[in-house]
């Protein structure tokens, strides 16, 4: 059939009834512009399917015409449009560029370069690290070794003698009551305080202690548990330096 027919013959019919497009659409309840579609050829107004064949059956049953006939000119006339429509272009998906094979591979060496270099400055800061930790411990002296004899005369005084002269010395200061007292370890001031009755405190030293306290006879003091000698006068002020030299007999 001729391009056009089809909606011409529609709008003809319906005109010929005396039915307006709003009676019309009232009706069957399709939209106006659906209706004017049809009358028109718009095409790509129009849904496709059995929605476009519904309402060709509708408006045909209203207007009295030949449903089946009426659905042939319809489908007629779209095969008409498609087929004189252009044939879309084929989207091609685009090549990827040459030189994408050639950065992937600089890519990946430059990856496997950095690897390498890394690798091979972690392992020379490993040797460095063991090489200085290793000249480290060679360079402390190694502690000679006394020799003790069990079976020589007086060999239980001399280990005791031996064993004093290398361990640091130990300062224990108790109070039997409350006084201040103040305590310097190799010249560095460890206890400057008020202590209480029944205290017990205990300072470490290399080479001496200084001890003073505002009671003397409140400060009893032991050296490497060793008792030693009074600060002063009873009941008055006194001060006292401790060595290894007075843990000899």
């Amino acid at each position: 059939m001729a391009r056009g027919n089809f909606g011409e013959r529609l709008k003809r019919e319906r005109e010929l009834r005396e039915v307006s497009l709003d009676e019309l659409t009232k009706a069957t309840r399709i939209s106006t512009r659906f209706v004017e579609a049809l009358e028109n050829e718009d095409w790509a107004k129009l849904p496709g399917g059995v929605f476009g064949h519904g309402f060709v059956r509708t408006i045909a049953r209203y207007l009295g015409l030949n449903e089946e006939a009426l659905l042939g000119e319809y489908d007629m006339a779209r095969a008409d449009h498609l087929a004189a429509a252009p044939p879309k272009l084929e989207e091609r998906i685009p090549s990827p560029p040459k030189w994408l094979p050639v950065a992937a591979v600089l890519l990946l060496l430059l990856f496997v370069v950095a690897l390498f270099y890394a690798g091979r400055y972690g392992w020379h800061r490993f040797a460095t690290y063991r090489a200085t930790k290793k000249s480290a411990a060679d360079s402390v002296p190694a502690r000679p070794q006394l020799q003790f004899d069990p079976n020589s005369p007086g060999a239980g005084e001399q280990f005791s003698s031996r064993a004093t002269s290398q361990a640091p010395l130990d300062l224990s200061v108790s109070t039997s009551a409350a006084t201040r007292v103040r305590v310097l370890a190799d010249d560095k001031l460890v206890l400057d305080a008020e202590l209480p009755a029944g205290e017990t405190r205990h300072f470490p030293a290399n080479d001496h202690f200084e001890v003073s306290a505002g009671d003397s006879s409140a400060v009893l003091l032991e050296l490497n548990h060793k008792a030693m000698p009074p600060l002063g006068a009873p009941g008055a002020s006194g001060r006292i330096v401790l060595s290894e030299k007075d843990l000899r007999p």
